[in-house]
């Protein structure tokens, strides 16, 4: 049996929890960084996602249980801890995603908020790519930065880039240590340097829900 990490198994309960307190503090790295990403829940015949470090460990999870596209949705460490809060807003015109970021003040984190649109101008042309905006609180409300959210060839391959085309992350399914092609529910994701990884999986667990994955 192929495993979706063939580190993961090696790893116990503690190096678990070592290890999620340090990536808590370290979210944005001068080095390109890659993750797996499983569309499981850690909670058995639940809905959701872990996601894996280069080391195996456990660094996201996303745990909705026997609920699918929730309107409430929690990004969270390993331990549990909340790290965003993704809500889904109906309109009578459109639909958005709204998360937000959760403050530590151990962290100095600033308070961050996001928007996801869906981009309708080309859906006629199979152009299926959505509308990211960053709003912090050093700014007044005002829109600090803008993401595009992509799909690419295939059912799970998407990419994020800035608003001026630069390469944020991209997602793409899995091949394993041996070759071997993995599901559509396994996937390599690879984080430029100098990009908050943190926020980037919590856009891309709005990407799963616009998508019914999650």
């Amino acid at each position: 049996m192929i495993k979706v990490h063939p580190l993961a198994a090696a790893a116990t309960a503690a190096a678990f929890a070592a290890a999620t307190t340090a990536f808590s503090s370290i979210y944005v790295t001068t080095g390109r960084e890659t993750f797996t990403i499983w569309m499981k829940s850690l909670v058995m015949q639940g809905n959701g996602c872990t996601v894996y470090n280069e080391n195996g460990e456990i660094v996201y999870r996303i745990d909705n249980y026997d609920k699918k596209c929730s309107d409430e949705v929690y990004l969270m460490d390993l331990q549990g801890k909340v790290l965003f809060t993704i809500l889904r807003k109906n309109q009578w015109f459109s639909r958005k995603w709204v998360g937000d970021r959760c403050n530590d003040s151990n962290l100095n984190t600033e308070k961050q908020q996001f928007q996801v649109r869906k981009n309708l101008r080309n859906i006629r042309k199979g152009d299926i790519s959505c509308e990211v905006i960053i709003i912090g609180c050093d700014n007044m409300g005002q829109a600090s930065s803008c993401y595009i959210i992509k799909s690419l060839a295939g059912k799970s391959a998407f990419r994020i880039t800035e608003d001026n085309g630069k390469l944020a992350a991209e997602a793409k399914r899995k091949l394993s240590s041996s070759g071997v092609l993995l599901g559509e529910d396994v996937l390599t994701l690879e984080v430029e340097p100098n990009v908050d990884h943190c926020l980037i999986m919590a856009l891309i667990t709005v990407y799963g829900l616009i998508h019914h994955r999650l």
